[in-house]
């Protein structure tokens, strides 16, 4: 008898289990976000001559399921990977010196002679953002400055620190908020790196297996496998990459198109300002990691 219970109970469970996979769900961007498994990779080159540059990027991966099943899996995930996470985002702060927000699903860091910089994407408003970076940077000591520009899509705030003057620039972007960090350091200029006076310039790689397309300002440039994914690395590999894979551009807002062979397309903006050098590189998936390189 007792056999034949745990029998039925069995099948029940099974039965039930497969009923799940097959409810269907209402998708909910609230709820069914990042996983908090993370897609990363991290260079540190150093010289005899005391050159240290370090350059961190990660994506973290999001779940968005059809079915009752497949969300549970995805909760399931999400509690194995969120210690992890955690773990990452700190070793990151420590590292650069610079706060991630909560929640974030793109970032990329710099630390080199010439500047320390922080990129990040996530879906909180603006206004949290904006919060937790107040709250974060004078913790660390950074001093607002007069004429801070606020709007509710947009915010530039200017900081004072022990190392020097730094900036925070935060737009809002569809369903995400956009959050750039950086210090620039009073270090000889690298050469690879400025820009033409008042322009930006923009350095295009690709960092995956397959061959990819970057569209910018009505100009398309095509990028083999891993062409000039180590652009971001050092200023000696940025001095080889050809010119066909760099832009100069006046400072503004550009639609961006990324497509990765047997991908579909991924288009975004993208806002630079006058003086300011990125590399823009084909990330997992086709995402687009943009690093503040100067």
């Amino acid at each position: 008898m007792k056999r034949r219970t745990l029998g039925i109970l069995l099948v029940g469970s099974l039965v039930a289990a497969t009923a799940a996979m097959a409810i269907p769900v209402t998708p909910d961007p609230a709820r069914d976000s990042s996983t908090g498994t993370i897609q990363a990779g991290w260079s540190h080159t150093s010289r005899s001559n005391g050159y240290v540059e370090d350059t961190w990027w990660a994506v973290r991966d999001r779940c968005a399921p059809d079915y009752l099943g497949e969300r549970l899996i995805c909760d399931a995930v999400a509690v194995l990977a969120r210690a992890t996470s955690r773990t990452f985002e700190a070793k990151i702060s420590d590292e650069t010196g610079l706060p991630l927000p909560d929640g974030w699903d793109l970032m990329t860091a710099k630390n080199s002679p010439s500047i320390r910089s922080a990129h990040a994407e996530t879906p909180l408003d603006l206004a949290s953002v904006l919060g937790f970076y107040r709250v974060a940077l004078g913790d660390r000591g950074w001093t607002e400055t007069d004429g801070a520009m606020l709007a509710p899509d947009r915010a530039y705030i200017a900081f004072t620190t022990a190392d020097g003057p730094a900036l925070l620039r935060l737009t809002r972007q569809r369903d995400k908020t956009i959050a750039d960090i950086s210090q620039r350091k009073p270090t000889a200029v690298l050469a690879s790196f400025p820009p033409k006076p008042g322009q930006v310039k923009l350095m295009l790689g690709n960092k995956t297996d397959d061959a990819a397309i970057i569209a910018v300002n009505e100009q398309t440039i095509k990028l083999a496998a891993h062409a000039g994914e180590k652009l971001a690395n050092s200023d000696s590999e940025a001095g080889e990459l050809p010119d066909s894979q760099k832009i100069d551009l006046p400072p503004g807002k550009y639609k961006v198109t990324l497509k990765v062979d047997g991908r579909a397309a991924r288009s975004r903006e993208f806002e630079v300002a006058a003086n300011e050098t990125w590399g823009l590189l084909v990330g997992p998936e086709g995402a687009a990691l943009a690093i503040r390189l100067y």
